[in-house]
């Protein structure tokens, strides 16, 4: 029988990796502490769930990401593709540091991550994987989760040194592609994102996945461009319910 770790030693062996590699490296330019890299997995094991945001104006932006916010959420994913984006993020770290986790995504560059890393961002999305990002997050104690679409693709990031890895864009099967790769894979932790809906959150996290990303599900595109971000709240209170019925991410290794 597999053994069963608890959530808090859930990325035993991808920490000692980033140990390893940066055993010289304590005065780099950004250097964040081990508590706060551990904390941030905690963080991602026991919520499961981030809010994924890119929006068309910056002027949605804000007002769309505290609606998810209010309906539940407690991890927040601003896009860099978001006029303003690293703006908001910053506002958002000061406001809610402490209770809401606030990372940047479509980082493509290790300028990209640099700028969002002195914006207040608590961990880096790339949308494919970039062995040169996350080598950069993980010689500074920075969580990186990079884009990923094939299985030989997530244990490559892994071995660079991701403890988690985003699944993207969506696969065929689903919560059970997920199923089956983290069932040959158990060090993986698997991040889907497209493809994952209010309603089948759940079952990706129970299927296997460490956590989940919610984009137009969550963030419906109508609904802000009608202004209705009480719909952006029930859209999280919906999704956030299923993901509790999961509980926190329990490691098979």
């Amino acid at each position: 029988m597999a053994l069963r770790l608890a959530a808090s030693s859930t990325f035993a062996k991808a920490s000692a990796m980033r140990t390893m590699s940066t055993a010289t490296g304590s005065s780099l330019d950004r250097m964040q502490t081990k508590e706060s890299y551990d904390a941030v997995l905690e963080k991602f094991a026991q919520i499961r769930a981030c809010a994924v945001l890119r929006t068309a104006t910056s002027d949605d932006c804000p007002k769309a990401m505290q609606a998810a916010i209010d309906g539940g959420f407690e991890i927040a994913e601003f896009t860099l593709t978001t006029p303003n984006c690293l703006d908001h993020l910053s506002d958002f770290r000061q406001k809610h540091d402490g209770k809401v986790m606030i990372g940047c995504g479509t980082i493509l560059t290790i300028d990209d991550a640099e700028r969002a890393v002195d914006a207040g961002s608590e961990f880096i999305i790339t949308p494919v994987m970039l062995p040169d990002v996350i080598k950069w997050c993980a010689e500074r104690n920075i969580v990186s989760v990079p884009g990923c679409q094939t299985p030989t693709e997530l244990v490559m990031a892994y071995r660079a040194g991701a403890p988690l890895q985003k699944l993207f864009p969506g696969v065929a099967g689903g919560p059970m592609w997920v199923k089956a790769v983290s069932s040959a894979l158990p060090f993986l932790a698997i991040n889907p994102t497209s493809g994952v809906d209010l309603d089948n959150a759940g079952d990706f996290l129970k299927m296997g996945a460490a956590s989940v990303g919610l984009v137009a599900p969550l963030f419906d595109p109508a609904a802000i461009a009608a202004g209705d971000f009480d719909q952006i709240s029930k859209n999280a209170e919906k999704v956030m319910a299923n993901v509790r019925t999961a509980g926190p991410f329990v490691r098979r290794g």
